[in-house]
């Protein structure tokens, strides 16, 4: 321990927030890792002449008549010396007296308020008079609200837990120790090119302390609360799409790493409630994943799962998160009560508000879900707030966010969640937009709900296009060439030959295609050719230059978009037909398959950004 207490660098005791400094070229805190605590090119000044002198004071306090500028200004923390936790060196002569900082440049430290304005006083004049110049670089201008960025990451309860600022995630050995990750046999790295799907869960294990006073006491976790937020390829938007937990659906085979290490397949189950994906029959999160890809037929890449203390840390972490009820509210199973109008909520009050369901709407599942898509909108604007310049606050925030978060492999590290966060920083607030998947009442149990596939089916194939829900901010058409831009002469109906196959689209597609063709459209060369030999996401169809003709009868049939049509290079025999593939996208024959770029009519949505959400 030094002289204030502190332990020497490496040492559990050491406060992080020492640790930052202000650095006027960039008008943020930084982190000092260096073990001086003192920026490189620095020299050594020990016996050089000029050199000031070090004195003592009583108390401990050690002056310093070092002559140079700092080269960071320090942030104001009472009685607190610079980031280099407390490294010790004893100067020859000087009875054991501390005189230095333990990088052999005999600088000692100032450790009081007025020994340390002294200090800095010294270190100014002296610089004048050895003749070195103090310059300072002109500070860079700060971003402007609408260019600050947004850092991604975290559970149901607080999926945005690097945001605004990450810079106090490069306290990676504090921080690491507090992710907990599970191995779903799915790692995709922590940065990639394209779009990115991030599984967000929030589970109601009562395990933990200060989870018992919730719900069933003898849950094993269930996805009490589960996101699917997609982030476009540009980077432009974000979509997340609510799942409602007594959603009827299928479970898939979902291959699990028990506890011991061995491996177990769950097998799946068909025709029930959604939740149960996670924690029934020792499920683990990589079931919710393979469920969450059978329903929307989108690709997952990552997920984050929290429990019950993760809203609780979080809101004490951010000092409240701002929330609105347009009534009064007193809901005795979420023990939630409040005025109509604004408050802030944290802790226990913070939790019973994303629980709340029986004060509000109808009391169901859905009414419950704008709730946390108010709280969360909110907690996300807090998080990018000013309010985080603050290194405390900021190192508060991560160490809440790690504690509360359970990973995949692929972003099981500070580093990796760092990474992750930065390459989706370009979302602006207002371009996140929130949406529920649309459901009806099951007509065989009025506790639970069931798909709406009228207005599901068109909203999943809308993010899997990589369209944006975010009003007026539509995709651009991609430009086609002159040529391809011709409209092409559509042949007979009687001349279309094509063989279809199925490579993606519900069992019996294939036929149906061709029935409905032969019969509906005249169009007699068609033929079933069974299953495609691969799955394919898209619907595509394959013809030969001489082809053109069929080609635009069938696509303006069966509504094709000009990216499913695959032109060869040479022309094809009299009798050989062309190849349609139907893919993943494919729902009916006569359907489109072009994902829709408005968002369907009836699906409940709400951007991120909007600050007059109240709870009715």
């Amino acid at each position: 321990m030094d002289a204030q207490g502190r332990g020497r660098a490496g040492d559990n005791n050491v406060d992080p927030a020492d640790q930052w400094v202000f650095d006027p070229n960039t008008g943020s805190y930084q982190l000092r890792l260096d073990p001086a605590g003192q920026g490189p090119g620095r020299p050594a000044r020990r016996g050089t002449p000029g050199a000031g002198r070090t004195t003592h004071h009583p108390g401990g306090e050690t002056g310093d008549t070092d002559t140079r500028p700092l080269p960071v200004q320090r942030r104001h923390r009472t009685e607190r010396p610079e980031g280099d936790a407390g490294e010790r060196r004893r100067s020859e002569g000087d009875g054991g007296k501390r005189t230095g900082n333990g990088d052999g440049d005999g600088e000692p430290r100032a450790t009081g308020g007025r020994a340390a304005r002294r200090a800095a006083g010294s270190r100014t004049a002296a610089s004048s008079s050895a003749g070195g110049p103090t310059r300072r670089r002109k500070p860079k201008p700060k971003a402007t609200g609408k260019k600050k960025a947004l850092y991604w990451t975290a559970g149901v309860v607080g999926f945005v837990l690097v945001v605004g600022c990450g810079g106090a995630f490069y306290l990676y050995q504090q921080l690491n120790g507090n992710i907990s990750k599970v191995d779903v046999g799915v790692e995709n790295p922590a940065v990639s090119d394209g779009p990115v799907n991030l599984l967000i869960i929030g589970t109601d294990a009562r395990t933990g302390k200060g989870n018992s006073g919730y719900g069933d006491a003898e849950s094993v976790g269930h996805a009490d609360t589960t996101i699917l937020m997609h982030i476009s390829k540009d980077r432009s938007n974000a979509t997340a799409l609510s799942i409602p937990r007594d959603l009827i659906t299928d479970i898939p085979d979902c291959p699990t790493t028990q506890k011991d290490g061995s491996k177990k397949v769950i097998p799946g189950q068909r025709g029930v409630r959604f939740n149960t994906s996670l924690g029934q029959e020792n499920r683990d999160p990589g079931c919710t994943w393979r469920t969450v890809e059978k329903l929307t037929g989108l690709k997952i890449d990552h997920f984050m799962m929290a429990d019950f203390n993760a809203v609780k840390d979080l809101s004490e972490a951010v000092d409240g998160v701002e929330v609105c009820a347009s009534k009064d509210i007193d809901d005795p199973k979420s023990h939630l009560k409040l005025k109509a109008g604004r408050h802030t909520v944290k802790g226990e009050q913070a939790l019973a508000f994303v629980r709340t369901r029986h004060a509000i709407g109808f009391g169901s599942d859905l009414d419950r879900i704008k709730m946390q898509q108010q709280f969360l909108s909110s907690l996300i604007r807090k998080l990018k707030s000013d309010t985080f310049s603050s290194p405390g606050k900021l190192y508060n925030v991560s160490q809440a966010a790690t504690k509360a978060l359970t990973v995949d492999t692929g972003i099981d590290t500070a580093k990796k969640l760092l990474d992750f966060g930065s390459d989706l920083k370009r979302v602006n607030l207002d371009k996140v937009t929130f949406a529920t998947v649309p459901v009806l009442d099951n007509p065989s149990d009025k506790a639970t709900v069931i798909l709406d596939k009228a207005k599901a089916d068109p909203l999943f194939a809308m993010v899997r296009a990589d369209n944006t829900l975010a009003k007026g901010e539509k995709k651009k058409p991609e430009k086609d060439s002159k040529k391809d831009s011709e409209p092409a002469k559509k042949a007979p109906a009687a001349l279309v030959r094509v063989d279809v196959t199925n490579g993606g689209g519900p069992i019996g597609s294939a036929q149906l295609t061709v029935d409905w063709l032969q019969n509906t459209k005249g169009a007699r060369l068609s033929t079933n050719a069974g299953n495609a030999p691969g799955k394919l996401d898209a619907t595509r169809l394959e013809y030969a230059p001489n082809q053109a003709d069929q080609a635009a009868t069938l696509a303006d049939w069966m509504g094709l978009p000009k990216s499913a049509l695959k032109k060869s290079a040479q022309d094809a025999g009299a009798r050989v037909p062309m190849k349609l593939v139907l893919g993943k996208d494919f729902t009916a024959p006569g359907t489109p398959v072009t994902a829709p770029t408005e968002t369907p009519d009836g699906v409940q949505n709400v951007n991120a950004d909007d600050k007059n959400i109240c709870a009715k």
